[in-house]
Order: C-alpha cells, then structure tokens, then sequence
C-alpha cells in the first residue's frame, strides 16, 4: 500500500504546483527528466521543462534528457532533507543516466 505523502503526490501535488507557482525553473532548466521511483509508492514521472511553468505527467514520454532512478524511501528522505542528495548518489542510491550538467540543476526541480 503507497503512503499517502509519498513519490505519487509528490511529483503530482508538489511538484507540479512549484512550477505553476515559479516558472523561472523551467526556463532555467529548459529540459525533460524522468523519474524512475522503484519499491512502495514508486512509479516512474515526467517533468518536462521545455514550456512553461513546467509539467509533470505520470509515466515515461521517452523524451528525457536526463533520468533519475531512486527507491521511493530514499527519494523521500532526499526531498525531506534527511538524505543529502550528493551523497545519495556517491553511494549508489541516486542513479543519474544522461545529461549529468542537468543532474547539476535537479535540487531547483525537486527540492
């Protein structure tokens, strides 16, 4: 069973009320991630940001430049602040494939 705050209303809620709310991010970013979000409540999102403010649809449009693949209780503690996202990565519990200059601009995305 998905936790109620957990990758789904996420992306859905938060996420997608952040860009509508500053759309200067997608303009910074002018591209597509794909997350892919693995175990409880995992799932795999879009945010496009090549129009503004940004949207974020359920599901790969097979268009990202960058992808991010992450279990559900690691991204979470990473968009809480528990888990510093660098070193998430470091040790192999944040996957980034693609444009690693985009990987660079993800904490506007996300955080």
């Amino acid at each position: 069973m998905a936790d109620a705050a957990g990758p789904k209303q996420y992306f859905e809620e938060k996420i997608a009320k952040k860009l509508q709310g500053n759309p200067d991010i997608s303009k910074a970013v002018n591209s597509t991630y794909e997350f892919n979000i693995t175990g409880d409540g995992g799932g795999v999102w879009t945010v496009d940001l090549t129009k503004e403010p940004g949207i974020v649809t359920p599901g790969s449009t097979g268009t990202a430049k960058c992808t991010v693949t992450c279990a559900s209780g690691d991204f979470m503690n990473i968009v809480s602040g528990k888990m510093n996202p660098q070193m998430a990565f470091m040790s192999g519990k944040l996957k980034i494939k693609g444009d690693m200059a985009l990987a660079m601009k993800l904490q506007k995305v996300i955080g």
